[in-house]
């Protein structure tokens, strides 16, 4: 089998091929056509990023140089063109519905089983093993954390080293609940593979680029860009502009899908045709002397790891629907009121992982893009609110609009099911008294929510020894005055006293 390999790309070298329906692009005209208001925002030259379009699609590709390395008519033929391996990657049962079901064809230079034993790793307190163990703590609080400190590149902290759990629910055991976990890091992962057994990894990077290897290609994804990595993908994280912060949302059931529309029509919010999936590209496979691979295994909420004597990344070919894929939010086509009232947030859906209760989410990933905002006789910023629905916040860049302070690019916010929340004193005097004229809002700014049925608990790291936790944040809503007065049944806002 080894002599009818083929020849293998330098490991350095990036190399694809579009599908015969899809345009190949440079890197910066492939980036270029999909940040249309992040220009800023380059993939190293190196590198060549192409990608085929649309949500769920089945897509069929083959690296650069290696055409008909896909079977015509069959998925495992008695011998692979180019001598390759046949290996299915499943999302889903093999019985689940057609229209649910997920899975590709990978066709790759050896096997993924090829690896040495896996070990358990030294456990790190800034995991969480169980969301039900004693040192995770529930809270009706609301709590905020300051952002959490980026390693100095000297440190040398790879993506895979630096996730911190943040809160959560359920198991991967019982393929039930969702994570919520904060990534830094200062260093690329060198000669190291990640995959995660437990479930999704939903990724919002909010400083730094992150250049994503996984085994169906690459991804260039910056912030204001999201990636999604399905469970059991395995993927490596460089980082070409340095150090980096961001936030991870993990299901640990189903998969992410695109919001219903219902009433909004056809089109609208995210959509499809804008989300980017790799095409095939790969490493070398030639082992070199004493030298090995490491790879990362996420298991029941446990790291594990193992060696090999190649790169994981040696998939020559691929088709199917199962894979990895980024989207830019500046492409969200957001709906707001054109009349009176604030909108319930769920108008801002990006992505959902649907549970088996209808029209609730095991989570939702919403977005507060910049926008404009009409409504008349009406209290803009978001109101006060208690939820059903456990509300995380996020923040890649600018000011959220419903907070005047303390909630800051790579902050974060909690605020369990029930716990009363809502805008801030200095908001809401401001929005009680401004001329209701129309305004932009949210320019410059890209605030986020993951949302979830679940209630959560806090990790213990996270909620003491990180010492990130504003103690304080209460006090932001002490100064809301009463303002009921039984002379001012018209509402006029000249008779509020602030």
């Amino acid at each position: 089998m080894a002599s009818n390999k083929p020849a293998v790309a330098a490991p350095v070298a990036v190399t694809s091929t579009a599908h015969p329906a899809a345009l190949a692009k440079s890197a910066a005209e492939a980036h270029a056509a999909h940040h249309p208001n992040n220009a800023t925002a380059q993939p190293p030259a190196a590198f060549t990023y192409r990608y085929n379009s649309g949500f769920g699609n089945e897509f069929a590709t083959e690296a650069e140089g290696y055409p008909g390395a896909l079977p015509v008519g069959q998925n495992t033929p008695q011998v692979c063109p180019y001598g390759l391996y046949a290996e299915q990657l499943s999302g889903t049962a093999f019985t689940v519905g057609r229209s649910h079901n997920q899975r590709s064809w990978l066709y790759r230079i050896r096997p993924s089983v090829c690896h040495k034993p896996f070990e358990k790793l030294p456990a790190n307190p800034r995991h969480v093993r169980n969301w039900s163990d004693a040192e995770c703590e529930p809270t009706p609080n609301q709590l905020r954390w300051s952002p959490f400190n980026v390693p100095a590149q000297k440190e040398k902290v790879a993506f895979h080293e630096g996730l911190t759990a943040i809160c959560g629910a359920g198991s991967p055991e019982a393929r039930s609940g969702i994570a919520i976990h904060v990534y830094t890091a200062s260093a690329d992962m060198d000669k190291v593979a990640m995959y995660n057994s437990d479930g999704d990894y939903l990724i919002v990077p909010q400083q730094g680029a992150l250049n994503i290897r996984t085994e169906m290609g690459l991804l260039y994804v910056a912030p204001n860009e999201i990636c999604v990595i399905p469970r059991g993908i395995r993927f490596a994280v460089r980082l070409p502009e340095g150090p980096v912060r961001g936030y991870i949302l993990e299901v640990y059931s189903g998969h992410f899908e695109l919001p219903d529309l219902g009433p909004i029509g056809a089109n609208g919010l995210a959509n499809p045709r804008d989300f980017l999936y790799p095409m095939a590209a790969f490493e070398s496979d030639v082992p070199n002397e004493g030298a090995s691979y490491t790879v990362i295994n996420k298991y029941c909420n446990q790291f594990w790891a193992a060696s090999m004597d190649h790169s994981p990344f040696n998939v020559v070919a691929w088709h199917g629907n199962y894979a990895p894929y980024k989207y830019d939010l500046s492409r969200f086509n957001a709906f707001n009121t054109v009349t009176f009232d604030h909108p319930d947030p769920s108008v801002f859906t990006v992505l959902t992982c649907k549970s088996n209760s209808p029209g609730t989410a095991v989570a939702d990933f919403v977005v507060f893009p910049p926008r404009w905002a009409v409504g008349q006789g009406t209290f803009r910023p978001p109101y006060a609110h208690r939820n059903a629905m456990s509300e995380y916040m996020g923040l890649i860049k600018g000011a959220y609009e419903a907070k005047a302070e303390g909630f800051v690019p790579g902050g974060g916010s909690l605020h369990s099911i029930m716990t009363p929340h809502g805008p801030d004193a200095p908001t809401f005097q401001t929005a009680s008294n401004v001329d209701l004229a129309p305004v932009r809002v949210a320019d410059g700014t890209m605030a986020f929510m993951f949302e979830s049925c679940f209630m959560m608990t806090v990790g213990k790291w996270a909620l003491e020894e990180s010492k990130k936790v504003q103690n304080d944040y209460y006090t932001h809503w002490q100064g809301l005055k009463a303002h009921f007065d039984v002379n001012n049944k018209e509402g006029d806002k000249k008779k509020l006293k602030f």
